[in-house]
C-alpha cells in the first residue's frame, strides 16, 4: 500500500529517532530500522547494504533469508544494488529480474519477489550503502514512497557513520601521493597561471538529521533564505564588468533562482517530513544532483548547477559554517578548486590573488565560464578526482592552452613553466605592436582579418587587436545565458550597442544557431530525443519552423542597424531554397518597418554559412543570390568526415590540413571568386597560423577568428609571399603527400614564415 502523505515519512523518522537514541548495538539498531521501514511502506522486504572494504555487504534485512546477512556481498556495479551505489542513482522497478543488471543471489531467497526500489545511502557526497525494498506483487513504488526512502537513507548515513560501520573517507577523499602529476581537463577560458591550491569550500558536516522542533527548523531556513538573498543582491549591485551588461543578465538569472519559491517549498516539505534545516537542504540538494546526472542537455544542467551553488550557500548560512575560501580571504596567488561554481560565488574572490580556476565539472556555456572570461581568469574544467590528486596548498601550474594542470611540480618544471609564460607575454607584446599594422603579405596582398564574437565585451577586441571587424557575431549567446526567451527590445539593444562599439567597422550577425546540442529549456520540443543533435533540428531549420522567433530577431536587427549597413548571415544552409525563405522572412519584416515610417538600414547584405557539404553542389544557384559566403570549418569538418567533434576519440583524428578539407575549400573558393562573391573562413581552422597560411594559399582572402589568434595570424601573413605560397599549395593538391602538415611546415620554415 503506497504511503498516503508526508506524515508517514515523519512517523518513520520519529520512530528512527528513538532507535538512534537507544544504547543498543549498531547491528540491533539496523535490524529495528528494516522492520520499521518495511512496516511503514507495507513492503515484504527491506534490506540495508553497507560499503565495507570496497564491497557492499548485506547488513540487515526484513524478508530475505536471515542467513544471508553478512554473507551476501556485491561489488560496486554488480547487480541492482551495486549499480545504485556505483552510479549514486535511484532504481524503481516493477519487475526486477527483467533489468539487465539484475544479479540473482540464491542464498537470499529473493526469487519470489518482483518489485524492487532502491536508493543510495550518501555520506559526504559519496555512496556508502543502499537501502532497498521489495514486494511480491509487480508494482512501481509511488514517488512519495521513494522520497520517504531517500529521507530515511539520509538519517541512516548519520547512524552508520557514527557507529563506524562503513569505510571512512575512501580513496576519493584522500590524496594518494605527493609525487608530481599532470591532470588533463577541458579548455574553458584560455590562459596560464601559477598558484597554490585552495578549495572553494570545506564540506559542511551535518551532525543532526532528525528535527526536535519542526517550526524552529522552518524559521531557521526562512532566516537563512533572507540572508542568502541579501548576499546575492549585494553581489549583483557590486558586479563590475566594464562594457555592456550581458554578464549582469547572467547574475540576474542566478538571482532568479535565489528567489525561486518552488525551491523553498521543496525544502519546507522536507522539514515537514521531520528533517532538520540542514538535512532538508541537503535532501533537496541530493535530488538536484540526481536530476543533473540524468540531464543530457548541457545548458539545462548548467542551470541546475546554479541551483546547487545556491544550496551550498544556504547550507553554510543555516549551519553557521560560513568559512568559504572567499570569506576567509586569499593570502597568496591562488588556483581555486571546486566541483562547480555559480557566477556569484566567483565574484566574491579577490581578483588580485585569484589566478585561475579548476572545476570538476563546468562547460563552455556555464554562467561561471562567461563571468570568468569577463574577469580574465583562466578556467580548466572537467578535471576528475581532484581531491584524490590535489591537496590544499599544493603548488599548481595551470596551462589551459595545453588543457592541463601540473600538480606539485619539480623546480625544473617551474622554471620551464616560467619561461613559457614569459615567452607568451613577450609574444603578446609583440603581437600588440602589430595592432596598427595591416595584415599584408610580403608581396603586397591585403588579407582581411576579423574576429568572432558573441558578447558585447568581445567588441573591445577590435581595438585591442586592430582587427578589421567582426566576421561572425554569434547571436545565440544572448539566448543561451537567459532564463527566458530574450524580448525583441533586449535583442535590439544588444545589436545596437555592438554596432555602436564597432563604429565604422563591419559586423556580420549570424542568426540564432540553437537547437540540437544547444537546446534551450524554454524552447522545449515534443519530438523524441535526437541521437545526433549536431545534425538534427537546429539553426536555420529550427528558425524557419519557429518563424516567430526569427521574425523577432529580424526586426531587432533591422531596427538596431537603422541608417547603417546590416550584414546578416544564415547558419547551416543545406540548400539554396532555405536561404531564399530566410531572406524572404527578413524582407517581409523590412517592409513592415518601412510601412510604419521607421528608419531602415542604409544597406542590407545577406550571406550564408557553408557548413553542410551539400550546399557546395548548389553554389551555382546560391552565389547569384548572396552578397557574401562564410565557410564554417568546425561543423564542416565533422560533416565531411562523419566524425562527431564532441566525441573525444574523434576530436583529433581528422586533420584540417587533410587533402579532403583543402580540396573542398579550394572548390568553394574558386567558384565564389568566379562569381565575384567574397568568401571568408570562420572557425578554429583559420585561427591557427599554419592552417591560415594554407587557406590563403587556396585563395581565401578573409578570415574570422578568435581575438587571441589575430596577433599570431597577422604576424604569419606579414611574413609570407602569397604568390609563392599559392604555387606551392597548387602542387600539394595536385600530388598530395601523405603528411601535408609536415611538408607544409617544412616549406614554411624554409621560407622564413613566422609560425608562433
Amino acid at each position: 500500500m503506497p504511503v498516503s502523505a508526508a506524515a508517514s515519512a515523519r512517523e518513520i523518522l520519529t520512530r528512527l529517532h528513538d532507535v538512534m537514541a537507544a544504547r543498543s548495538p549498531a547491528q540491533a539498531k539496523l535490524n529495528q530500522v528494516v522492520e520499521i521501514i518495511g512496516e511503514a511502506l507495507d513492503s515484504e522486504v527491506c534490506s540495508i547494504y553497507l560499503l565495507r572494504e570496497g564491497v557492499l555487504e548485506l547488513f540487515a534485512t526484513r524478508g530475505l533469508a536471515p542467513e544471508a546477512v553478512h554473507v551476501t556481498k556485491l561489488a560496486l556495479g554488480e547487480g541492482l544494488v551495486g549499480k545504485i551505489a556505483e552510479q549514486n542513482e535511484i532504481l524503481n522497478l516493477d519487475e526486477a529480474a527483467s533489468h539487465p543488471d539484475f544479479a540473482y543471489k540464491p542464498e537470499t531467497g529473493e526469487d519470489r519477489y518482483h518489485s524492487f526500489a532502491g536508493v543510495p545511502i550518501v555520506r559526504r557526497e559519496r555512496s556508502v550503502g543502499v537501502l532497498a525494498v521489495q514486494h511480491a506483487d509487480p508494482r512501481r513504488y509511488a514517488d512519495i514512497e521513494i522520497e520517504a526512502l531517500q529521507t530515511v537513507a539520509m538519517v541512516l548515513s548519520e547512524l552508520i557513520a557514527n557507529a563506524g560501520l562503513i569505510d571512512q573517507g575512501g580513496p576519493k577523499d584522500r590524496v594518494q601521493s605527493t609525487a608530481t602529476v599532470r591532470i588533463a581537463g577541458q579548455k574553458l577560458v584560455d590562459g596560464m597561471a601559477a598558484g597554490y591550491a585552495v578549495f572553494h569550500q570545506p564540506r559542511v558536516t551535518i551532525e543532526h538529521t532528525v528535527a526536535e522542533d519542526t517550526e524552529a527548523e522552518r524559521h531557521r531556513v526562512y532566516a537563512a533564505f533572507d540572508k542568502m538573498r541579501e548576499q546575492i543582491d549585494r553581489i549583483a549591485r557590486e558586479a563590475e564588468f566594464g562594457v555592456g551588461d550581458e554578464h549582469q543578465e547572467v547574475i540576474a538569472t542566478y538571482k532568479m533562482f535565489a528567489y525561486d519559491e518552488g525551491w523553498a517549498r521543496r525544502i519546507n516539505e522536507a522539514i515537514d517530513s521531520g528533517l532538520t534545516a540542514e538535512a532538508a537542504i541537503e535532501r533537496v540538494q541530493q535530488r538536484t544532483r540526481q536530476r543533473m546526472r540524468q540531464i543530457d542537455d548541457p545548458l539545462l544542467a548548467d542551470r541546475m548547477h546554479d541551483l546547487e551553488d545556491l544550496s551550498n550557500r544556504l547550507l553554510r548560512i543555516v549551519s553557521g559554517q560560513m568559512g568559504t575560501a572567499a570569506q576567509l580571504g586569499l593570502r597568496q596567488d591562488t588556483i581555486l578548486i571546486a566541483r562547480n561554481l555559480g557566477p556569484a560565488e566567483l565574484l566574491e574572490y579577490d581578483r588580485r590573488r585569484l589566478k585561475g580556476v579548476i572545476l570538476e565539472e563546468g562547460s563552455l556555456t556555464a554562467h561561471v565560464t562567461i563571468v570568468a572570461r569577463a574577469m580574465g581568469v583562466p578556467v580548466l574544467g572537467r578535471v576528475r578526482d581532484v581531491r584524490r590528486t590535489i591537496a590544499e596548498g599544493d603548488l599548481l601550474l595551470l596551462d589551459v592552452t595545453e588543457g592541463s594542470v601540473l600538480v606539485r611540480p619539480t623546480l625544473p618544471m617551474e622554471e620551464a613553466f616560467d619561461a613559457k609564460l614569459l615567452l607568451r607575454q613577450k609574444r603578446k607584446a609583440a603581437y600588440a605592436a602589430l595592432r596598427d599594422l595591416a595584415p599584408q603579405t610580403r608581396d603586397g596582398h591585403r588579407v582581411t582579418v576579423m574576429v568572432n564574437a558573441g558578447l558585447r565585451d568581445d567588441v573591445a577586441a577590435l581595438d585591442v587587436t586592430g582587427a578589421d571587424g567582426i566576421g561572425l557575431f554569434r547571436t545565440e549567446f544572448q539566448f543561451l545565458v537567459s532564463a527566458t526567451l530574450p524580448q525583441r527590445e533586449r535583442q535590439q539593444r544588444l545589436y545596437r550597442e555592438v554596432l555602436d562599439a564597432a563604429a565604422d567597422r563591419p559586423v556580420v550577425f549570424r542568426t540564432v544557431d540553437i537547437g540540437g546540442d544547444k537546446a534551450l529549456p524554454y524552447l522545449t520540443s515534443n519530438d523524441a530525443e535526437e541521437e545526433n543533435p549536431a545534425m538534427g533540428w537546429r539553426a536555420l531549420r529550427l528558425a524557419l519552423e519557429r518563424d516567430g522567433l526569427m521574425k523577432a530577431q529580424a526586426r531587432a536587427l533591422l531596427e538596431a542597424a537603422a541608417g547603417r549597413t546590416l550584414n546578416v548571415m544564415f547558419p547551416m544552409v543545406s540548400e539554396a531554397w532555405e536561404f531564399d525563405e530566410a531572406k524572404a522572412l527578413f524582407e517581409a519584416q523590412r517592409d513592415w518597418i518601412a510601412s510604419r515610417g521607421r528608419r531602415l538600414p542604409s544597406e542590407i547584405r545577406y550571406g550564408a554559412m557553408l557548413e553542410v557539404p551539400s550546399l557546395a553542389y548548389q553554389l551555382d544557384l546560391l552565389l547569384p543570390r548572396v552578397q557574401f559566403l562564410s565557410i564554417g570549418t568546425n561543423d564542416l569538418t565533422q560533416f565531411l568526415f562523419a566524425a562527431d567533434r564532441a566525441n573525444p576519440k574523434l576530436a583529433e583524428r581528422y586533420d584540417w590540413l587533410s587533402t579532403s578539407i583543402l580540396r573542398f575549400v579550394k572548390l568553394v573558393s574558386d567558384q565564389a571568386q568566379a562569381a565575384g562573391v567574397p568568401v571568408a573562413v570562420c572557425g578554429e581552422m583559420g585561427g591557427r597560423p599554419l592552417e591560415a597560411m594554407a587557406l590563403i594559399g587556396l585563395g581565401i582572402e578573409r578570415l574570422s577568428i578568435t581575438p587571441a589568434a589575430v596577433g599570431p595570424v597577422k604576424a604569419m601573413i606579414r611574413s609570407i609571399d602569397r604568390s609563392r605560397l599559392r604555387a606551392r599549395m597548387a602542387d600539394l593538391l595536385a600530388a598530395p603527400p601523405r603528411d601535408v602538415r609536415g611538408v607544409l611546415s617544412d616549406w614554411a620554415a624554409g621560407e622564413g614564415v613566422e609560425l608562433a
